[in-house]
């Protein structure tokens, strides 16, 4: 027995932190697909199918959204709960959950445990992890409680008892950015949020929950400790509320001025900050996408690649990304060495990752759109949608998820997966060596641009 226990702590240590993530997102998902496969999981009480259930469990697990049944009317009571545990997992992340488990059972963290905890939240330092998965815990309980109030009102009042249910189910939904809802045996399947887009109040509970859980727990954390003393705001927090600000704000009044006009003032003002925030990367919607127009549709695209923030509960290419990327052109156009912002530099390794990051995401959202559109004859425009969603861990859909092929509805498991684990993270797994040889090829430049 102890050699066995001593082989799985040989094993545990050859892994590295990434290696340690991947394997637990992916364990939990194949559990969580194992028991969505229960006959007690279905209304109808049969087995579903493994794809079926693969596709929902990763789906919830990568907090997408994306579904090939609708969650009200296929899924029981109990299949809705384990759609709802394992979007609590996988908007906290895997690592951060079990991390909890450890504190809470008085066992001491390793360095190799905090090493994993600080990669999975893409926390600057090594110190205070134990400290930050508390504040993690407290934040997380608080704000989808308080959601889960707010919303009651609005749900107790139109479905008595089962309101309650679907207070909470939407506010832990919401706040883990996951784009699950309950409305599909009420307003019709897939309806999304589309019945309240009337309703300002509803609406603004939910991108609240959304903002909050998308910028991020080591942003939060700054805001708590530093409270009104912005000057004293990491580089990191304060391009994260500038970026998030800006991306909430422009798309808003595009969709003011150009999508919803036919609307009630109160109506249009709704509906536009609903699809500014919600593509980044939450997957509700109050508005039909299908009717919004062609550049609207790519505004949404856009965000939807952008995502939220490091270290939260949504995916995408993050909003830091966007804006080292940016932040890098402007020193290119004025002919500075180095990027700056805020008084401070930033590394060309930072800039390096960010472009990497860039070009993973779409070259493999643009190349499964096109495999998905020959396999199913559909248009590009609907294909690279769907992509971009599943990369960007969004959820919001054209309708076609149901109907693609089980070839096409895999890659999309592939690119939720992708988009929730990270494209470094499984650069990092997959190389885990570095290299550490200081010798350099000769230099020669290359024209670009």
């Amino acid at each position: 027995m102890l050699s066995g226990v001593t082989k799985n702590m040989r094993f545990q240590n050859r892994l590295s932190s990434f290696q340690i993530i991947i394997i637990g997102f992916a364990g939990v998902i194949i559990l969580g697909a194992i028991l969505l496969m229960l006959p007690l999981s279905a209304q109808n009480g049969a087995v579903t199918a493994f794809d079926k259930a693969l596709f929902t469990a990763t789906s919830a697990v990568c907090v997408t959204g994306l579904v090939v049944v609708d969650t009200a009317s296929y899924w029981s009571y109990f299949g809705q709960f384990i759609i709802l545990v394992l979007i609590q997992i996988g908007g906290l992340g895997v690592v951060t959950v079990a991390s909890f488990l450890m504190v809470l059972s008085g066992r001491k963290m390793t360095l190799m445990h905090r090493q994993t905890i600080q990669n999975a939240l893409s926390s600057p330092q090594l110190g205070g992890m134990v400290k930050l998965t508390r504040f993690i815990f407290i934040i997380t309980i608080l704000t989808e409680a308080i959601g889960a109030i707010l919303l009651m009102p609005v749900f107790i009042d139109q479905y008595g008892a089962r309101g309650i249910w679907m207070s909470v189910f939407h506010s832990i939904s919401a706040f883990c950015n996951a784009g699950f809802d309950l409305m599909g045996s009420v307003f019709g399947s897939y309806s999304s949020l589309t019945a309240y887009s009337a309703n300002a109040y509803l609406s603004f509970v939910i991108c609240l929950l959304i903002v909050i859980g998308g910028i991020g727990f080591l942003t939060w954390k700054d805001i708590v400790t530093k409270k009104d003393r912005i000057k004293e705001y990491r580089m990191q927090t304060k391009v994260i509320l500038i970026t998030t600000g800006i991306l909430i704000l422009l798309p808003a009044i595009f969709f003011f001025f150009f999508d919803f006009s036919e609307y009630s003032f109160v109506e249009r003002v709704s509906m536009s900050l609903f699809q500014a925030v919600t593509p980044r990367t939450a997957g509700f919607n109050t508005a039909d996408l299908n009717s919004m127009s062609d550049a609207g549709r790519s505004i949404i695209m856009i965000l939807m690649l952008i995502g939220g923030s490091p270290g939260s509960t949504a995916g995408g290419i993050k909003t830091t990304t966007l804006a080292v990327l940016i932040i890098n052109s402007i020193a290119v156009f004025k002919n500075k060495q180095n990027a700056n912002c805020h008084g401070r530099r930033i590394d060309d390794s930072i800039v390096k990752n960010a472009t990497t990051i860039l070009f993973m995401y779409v070259s493999f959202a643009m190349i499964a759109a096109i495999i998905i559109s020959i396999l199913n004859a559909l248009p590009m425009q609907a294909c690279i949608f769907e992509t971009f969603s599943a990369i960007g861990t969004v959820g919001l859909s054209l309708g076609i998820t149901p109907e693609l092929t089980p070839l096409s509805q895999f890659i999309l498991v592939l690119l939720m997966f992708f988009g929730r684990v990270g494209g470094l993270t499984i650069i990092y797994a997959a190389f885990s060596h570095k290299d550490m040889s200081s010798s350099k090829y000769p230099l020669e430049n290359i024209t670009v641009g």
